[in-house]
This record gives structure tokens, sequence and C-alpha cells, in this order.
């Protein structure tokens, strides 16, 4: 096949629909069944593990996990995505990670407390596949797409992914609920991780098709090589000291996203066990309706946050919304009825979405003139991911000490409160 021209139609939507292949691990492995699934391993008294040595609460275990593996995300993707780039091979690199990723999520199928280290090897595989092969998906984006024609063709792929993970989300939970009995259900969700695994791969293959394999010849791998990307990251850093507005908010950004990634990481596993659910059948359901909630209330709060930035600017928006977020941790700290979660549901789609897409793109308005954005933005993904491993092994420790989520939860008010000063603190103009 000749290779399609950049900016063609059918080469962008090549690299859009693969938003559709892996958004569905999200939804339903990160989002929605799978922490439901793993919660209802564990009987109602007996909510600890033994794993690598000592007795974890169930809830600390994954969220120790999830940390470990973005702190291996974001020392290993600076390097895999220079090397990728010398080499000329980003479409294997891409493959690897998304191949990876699916049969993880096809092993989560045979997860089982008996053999907790083989069931967290597969969550582990699922998560650092779809992380892994985002880096390089994202890096795509400059090689496909001309300038004025990137902001369209990311949000179209933002776009199929939601439809995608929907519709998959949906079919899974009529699978689910069909079901009477509890020990129908546990198996209808394995059936459902495979499902996700076969899904990511098999839409994959339309992208791995159209996509170039790479924007440069072959090289061969030097030591210089493997540390370009570090080496990259050093001189942002230093070009950081320069920028006082940029730095300032990059501070801002990095203290209020560890709370917010991880409320985003553990809201499932607090729903299911700090509410007190009627039955098991209502925890399942309720659960799964407040992710697609949330999910459709997302898109109304990003429109809303983008009208909001444009009439007010955009750091006094960012800062009346991690206010918002100030508040639904007070509120969620205290809520323990279905009604009082769903309406949390609501809140944070109000102002998750808002908050991600806002903070990226002040980050970009803040940019100096430059070339090498891609540079800043690898910057800008390793401090949002270096946060998510602090904010996760922060709440993990609070929760495997105290016992209970509810007092992770109010803890990260400090993180949102901290944001916000920060946010008073970025210059309005640019200042050299």
């Amino acid at each position: 096949m000749s290779r399609l021209e950049k900016g063609s139609k059918k080469l962008l939507n090549a690299w859009a629909f693969y938003d559709w292949a892996n958004s569905v691990y999200t939804l339903t492995i990160a989002s929605s069944i799978f922490p439901i699934f793993y919660s209802a391993l564990f009987l109602s008294e007996i909510k600890t593990v033994h794993a690598f040595g000592f007795d974890f609460k169930s809830t600390a275990l994954i969220t120790f996990v999830t940390a470990f593996t973005f702190l291996v995300v974001t020392f290993t993707s600076p390097i895999l995505s220079g090397i990728a780039d010398y080499v000329g091979n980003k479409k294997n690199f891409m493959k690897f990670f998304c191949y990876l990723g699916g049969l993880g999520c096809i092993g989560l199928y045979w997860f089982d407390l008996n053999h907790i280290y083989i069931s967290i090897l597969f969550y582990f595989m699922g998560l650092i596949g779809y992380w892994g092969s985002l880096v390089f998906y994202n890096s795509y984006l400059p090689d496909i797409a001309f300038t004025e024609q990137q902001d369209s063709v990311s949000a179209k792929g933002f776009s199929l992914g939601y439809i995608g993970s929907v519709i998959l989300l949906i079919i899974n939970l009529v699978m689910v609920m069909s079901q009477d009995d509890g020990e129908s259900k546990m198996k209808m969700m394995r059936y459902s991780f495979i499902t996700v695994g076969i899904w990511w791969i098999l839409f994959s293959q339309y992208s791995f098709y159209f996509l170039p394999k790479g924007t440069s010849a072959g090289h061969r791998v030097t030591k210089d090589v493997v540390f370009n990307g570090i080496k990259e990251l050093r001189q942002v850093w230093k070009q950081l000291k320069k920028n006082l507005r940029l730095k300032r908010f990059l501070y801002a950004f990095f203290v209020f996203s560890m709370a917010v990634q991880t409320i985003m990481l553990v809201a499932v596993y607090f729903g299911e066990e700090e509410i007190a659910w009627s039955s098991d059948s209502e925890k399942t359901t309720g659960l799964i309706v407040s992710i697609l909630v949330i999910q459709l209330v997302a898109i109304i709060g990003a429109v809303l946050t983008s009208k909001a930035s444009a009439k007010f600017g955009n750091i006094k928006t960012l800062i009346v919304v991690n206010f918002v977020w100030m508040f639904m941790c007070f509120y969620a700290y205290f809520m323990i009825t279905p009604i009082q979660f769903y309406i949390a549901a609501t809140l944070v789609g109000l102002v998750m979405g808002g908050i991600q897409s806002l903070a990226r793109s002040t980050y970009s308005k803040f940019l100096p003139e430059t070339e090498d954005t891609t540079s800043y933005f690898s910057f800008y993904d390793v401090a949002e991911k270096i946060g998510i491993v602090i904010g996760m092994v922060i709440f993990a420790s609070i929760d495997q000490i105290t016992g209970t989520m509810r007092n992770g939860i109010l803890f990260l008010v400090l993180f949102f409160l901290g944001g916000i000063i920060l946010l008073f603190r970025v210059p309005k103009e640019q200042t050299i």
C-alpha cells in the first residue's frame, strides 16, 4: 500500500479511529466493571489480601499497583518515544503496547485472589499497554495532520472514543444484568474483560494499516538516543525558569492534577465500599449507571467550562472549578446513600472534562513561541503522571493505615487548596 499524504482524510480518520479501539479500556476496565468485579471478590467481612509479604486492604493494594504502573510509564515513555522517533518504527512500538494491553485485558478473565501475582500481572499489562500505546498515538498527531487540522482531528478521536466505549459498556452492562445470581454476574464480568481485549486489538488494525511506520529512516540505537527524551525534558525545565507564568501554572497544575486524577481512578472503588447499597444487584447497576452519567455530563461540563473561560479567562475559571472539586471532597466524605452518590457523580462529570481540557489548553496558550511543542507536552504528560503516582500513593497509604477511603478523599482537599493558591500566583501577563 502506498503511503497516504499528510493531512489526507483517510489518514486522519485512521488515526482518530484508534481512540474508538482503545477507549474501551478506560471505561470498562479502569472505571467501571473491573473495579466492581475486584471488590466483589472480597467477602464483606474480609477486605484484605496478602501480597508481597504484607496484608493489604483490598482497595489499597490495587491503588498501589496502579501507582507503580504509572511510575513505570513515567520513566520509560520519554526514553521509548525518543528511540521510536530516531529509528523510525513508531508504529511497531504502538502495536507492541496495544497487543500487550489487549492480552492483559483478556487475561483478567482468570483474575483470582488465590493466584494474586499473575492476576496483578494481567492488570499491570492492561494499564501499561494503554498508557504506553497512548504515548506513540499522541506523538503521531503532528506527523499525520497539519497544524490547522490538529484540533479538529483530536476532537474527532475523543468523540469516537467516547461513542465506542459507551457502546461496549452498555453491551457489557446488558450481559451482566441479564443474570439473576451473583456467580453468573461475575462470570459475565469476566467475559466483558475478554470483549475489551478483542475490541481493542481488532479495531486497532484499521489504524495500523494506514498509519505510517515512522517519520525518519532507521538508525542504530546508541546510548545518546536512549537518553535523548530525558535530555529534552531537562532542556524544557531550563526554559521554564525563564518563563514565570508558564512555570507557576505548571506548579499549580501539578498539585491539583494529583487530586483530580486520583479521584477519577478510585471513584468506583469508593462507591463500592463506602456507599450503603440495598443489594449487590443495586450496587452493580448503580455504579455502572453512575459511570455512564459521568461520561454524558462530562461533555456538557467541557462545553460550559470552555464558555466560562472565554468570558472570564482560563485562570479564573480554573480557580472556580478547583473550589467545586474541594466542595466535592467534603461532600464525598459525608455521603452514604446511593442518591447522594448519583449527585456526586453528576457534579464530578460537570468538572471532570472541564478541568482536564482547560488545563491542557491553558498550558498550550502559555507556551513560548517554539517549534518544539512536542518536548513541552512530553514534559506536561510526565508532570501529570508523576502527580498521579504521588496522589495514588498518598491516598492508598491513608486508606491502608486508617481503614477507610473517606479519610483519603478528605485529605485531597489540601491539594485543591494548594492548586487554588498557586493559580492566584500565576501572572496575568507573560513574564520573562
